[in-house]
C-alpha cells in the first residue's frame, strides 16, 4: 500500500502543477483516505494533510492522535498540541512555501477554512475536490479487488439472511437488526445503510426502518451496504414477505428487471452516463412507469457509497475501463409500494463485469 499511496500522491502533485494550484489542503474525507491509507474522522482538532506542488508533502495531526500514523508514510508528521493554535502553525507554513493559490477539499471544515483564510488574506482559495474525484474514478487493481470483495461479503449476507429469516410479522428495525448482525459477521468494517421500507413505506426511496409490522404480501425493499477496508458495496434487492398479494407487482418487478438488464447491457467504455440512464428510463417507460422512476440510474462506488459518475441525465461523461458504478432502477408508487433492484458493476476494457451475484427474480420471504 505504501507504493501505492506514493503513487496516488505523485498523480495529485501532477495535477496540481496543471491546474495551477500551489498547494492542497485535505481534510478528514475519503480524499484523506485515497491519499493518506488512513481512516480519520472529523473533529474539532484540526487534522490536515498539506500536499504543496514542490517541498515536502506533510500531516498536520494532533499530538494525541499522532500514533495512529505512526508507521512509515511517504510523508512527514507535524504535530500540535491541545494549547497551540494549529491556524497559525498551517499559515505559517503556507507562507513559508510562498503559495499564492491553496486548494482546500469539500470537507475541510468551514471552522477552519474561514480562519485560514483571514490569515491569509493575499491568498486565493478554491475547491482541489474535482481534482481527487477525477483520480478516483478509475480504480486500480488493488481497489478493484477490495471492491470486489465487500460485494461478495454483503452477497453472503444476504443469502444468509434469504435461506434463515423471515419477514412477516417484524418489525422493520428487527429485520433491519439482523441483517446488520449478518454483514458485521462477514467481516464489513461497519454497516453504513440499511434500509428496510414495507409495503407503502417501499414507495420511499431512502426510508428508515420502523416499528411498522411487515404484513403478509408487503413487497419490501432492503438496500444495504458498507465499507472493506474502507471500499464499498451496495446491494438493493425487493423480496414479498410471504406470498404475492398484487400482482400489478410482480408486472412492475419484472419491468425494472428488464430495465436493469438493458442498462448492465449497454454499459462499456464510450458510453456517456446519460446515455445509460435513459436506456433504463426508456424500457420503463414502454411499460408505463417512467414517472415511477424518482431517482439517478446509479452512481460511482469506491471509498464513498456515492462518488462521481454519476448515471444521470445531463452528465455527458463517458465511462471508462476501471470505474465502478451502481446499475439500480426502481419503481415509487405513492401510498401504495415502491421495488428496487441493483447491483455493483465493473467496467472493463471489453464492456461491463457484475460483481454482484445475489439472484435477480423475484423472491417470496415467509
Amino acid at each position: 500500500m505504501h507504493d501505492e499511496i506514493a503513487q496516488r500522491l505523485t498523480r495529485f502533485r501532477h495535477a496540481l502543477v496543471s491546474s495551477g494550484i500551489d498547494a492542497a489542503i485535505v481534510g478528514p474525507s475519503a480524499d484523506f483516505r485515497y491519499l493518506t491509507g488512513h481512516p480519520a474522522a472529523s473533529s474539532e482538532r484540526l487534522l490536515a494533510l498539506v500536499v504543496p506542488q514542490a517541498g515536502e508533502t506533510f500531516l498536520l495531526v494532533p499530538e494525541l492522535e499522532s500514533t495512529r500514523f505512526s508507521e512509515t508514510l511517504p510523508f512527514s508528521l507535524r504535530t500540535w498540541k491541545d494549547g497551540e493554535d494549529p491556524i497559525r502553525l498551517l499559515a505559517a507554513h503556507l507562507e513559508r512555501l510562498g503559495v499564492g493559490t491553496i486548494g482546500v477539499n469539500d470537507e475541510f471544515w468551514a471552522a477552519f477554512l474561514l480562519p485560514l483564510q483571514a490569515a491569509l488574506p493575499t491568498r486565493h482559495f478554491t475547491r482541489v475536490s474535482p481534482i481527487l474525484q477525477a483520480l478516483r474514478r478509475i480504480k486500480s487493481a488493488a481497489e478493484i479487488a477490495l471492491v470486489r470483495e465487500a460485494v461478495a461479503r454483503v452477497d453472503a449476507a444476504w443469502q444468509r439472511f434469504c435461506a434463515s429469516e423471515h419477514l412477516t410479522g417484524r418489525t422493520e428495525r428487527q429485520v433491519a437488526r439482523r441483517l446488520t448482525e449478518l454483514l458485521l459477521e462477514q467481516g464489513l468494517d461497519h454497516v453504513a445503510f440499511c434500509i428496510v421500507a414495507s409495503g407503502p413505506h417501499a414507495a420511499s426511496p431512502h426510508h428508515e426502518p420502523t416499528d411498522r409490522i411487515i404484513q403478509a404480501g408487503d413487497p419490501v425493499v432492503i438496500d444495504v451496504g458498507g465499507p472493506y477496508h474502507g471500499y464499498f458495496a451496495d446491494l438493493t434487492r425487493t423480496p414479498v414477505a410471504g406470498s404475492l398479494a398484487d400482482p400489478d407487482f410482480a408486472t412492475a418487478y419484472e419491468a425494472v428487471l428488464e430495465a436493469q438488464q438493458a442498462a448492465f447491457a449497454a454499459m462499456r467504455p464510450g458510453a456517456s452516463c446519460e446515455e445509460i440512464d435513459r436506456i433504463a428510463r426508456d424500457v420503463l417507460a414502454t411499460h408505463g412507469l417512467a414517472e415511477a422512476f424518482l431517482h439517478r440510474l446509479g452512481h460511482g462506488l469506491g471509498l464513498s457509497v456515492h462518488e462521481p459518475p454519476y448515471l444521470v441525465q445531463g452528465n455527458p461523461e463517458r465511462l471508462e475501463p476501471g470505474m465502478i458504478v451502481t446499475d439500480e432502477p426502481g419503481v415509487y408508487l405513492r401510498g401504495r409500494w415502491g421495488l428496487r433492484i441493483e447491483d455493483v458493476v465493473l467496467i472493463t476494457a471489453e464492456g461491463a463485469e457484475r460483481l454482484t451475484r445475489a439472484p435477480h427474480e423475484l423472491l417470496a420471504l415467509p
